[in-house]
């Protein structure tokens, strides 16, 4: 008798376990979607423009990835982010997480990177990472060193997993170096931190990249202010007039 009523159980677990997991995972994804919608509302509202940068929040963030092109397969490897309020740093409010990868990555990006593919394959999948990520940064700006490679590899991956678009304002770090330093031919992240006696360590890691590339961006703000610039808008305006070419 005990077997047979155990047995049943076993059925009935078998039965009832799959639909159990998908409504777990439908209410995840609604619950996923409806923080996604709102924080898409707080990005329509918020004018960022006219803000002065001292009271400006901003999210800095680096990508570590195994390569250039997200469309031929190429994947995020990890996240790194800090929290900054006008020029202040905040050190204790960061973010950071490797990516779940579905393909072994080249000896040369680990190499690089100082990750191992053991470590990728059980870190948490793209999807949980991602929605972690926007719930750290909120409808905060962004700030990337070269933005435009973090904003290819976001706009794909939060399409791939979210089914969203990418709707942060992302600005590159050459966006205030054409103001501070126009004559200077400063491209990698190396190269402006050398030039405004920021220390360079642990390159390639993506929280340790952000943190580097957040004292870059607060070098620039300080100095971007010293020469009458207040607001992003200001240097929007700037910008547009060409006054910053050789």
């Amino acid at each position: 008798m005990m077997n047979h009523m155990i047995q049943m159980m076993k059925q009935l677990s078998s039965k009832l376990s799959p639909s159990v997991y998908t409504s777990s995972q439908q209410r995840s994804a609604a619950e996923r979607m409806s923080h996604l919608r709102q924080i898409q509302r707080e990005l329509k509202q918020e004018d960022v423009l006219d803000k002065p940068f001292k009271d400006l929040p901003f999210i800095i963030f680096d990508l570590e990835t195994s390569g250039f092109n997200p469309d031929r397969g190429d994947s995020i490897l990890s996240i790194g982010a800090i929290r900054m309020k006008g020029t202040n740093i905040l050190e204790e409010e960061t973010f950071y997480s490797t990516v779940q990868t579905k393909k072994a990555v080249s000896t040369e990006v680990l190499k690089l990177t100082g990750l191992t593919n053991e470590e990728l394959q059980q870190s948490p999948p793209l999807i949980d990472v991602l929605t972690q990520f926007y719930t750290f940064t909120g409808g905060t700006t962004l700030v990337a060193h070269h933005a435009s490679h973090e904003k290819k590899f976001m706009s794909h991956a939060t399409w791939q997993t979210l089914r969203t678009t990418f709707a942060h304002r992302l600005v590159d770090t050459s966006f205030l170096t054409k103001v501070v330093a126009p004559y200077e031919n400063l491209i990698t992240l190396d190269e402006c931190c050398e030039y405004h006696c920021i220390p360079v360590a642990n390159r390639h890691h993506a929280l340790e990249d952000a943190i580097m590339t957040a004292k870059l961006w607060r070098e620039n703000l300080f100095l971007a202010e010293r020469l009458g610039f207040y607001s992003l808008r200001d240097v929007y305006l700037y910008l547009a007039k060409g006054n910053h070419t050789k």
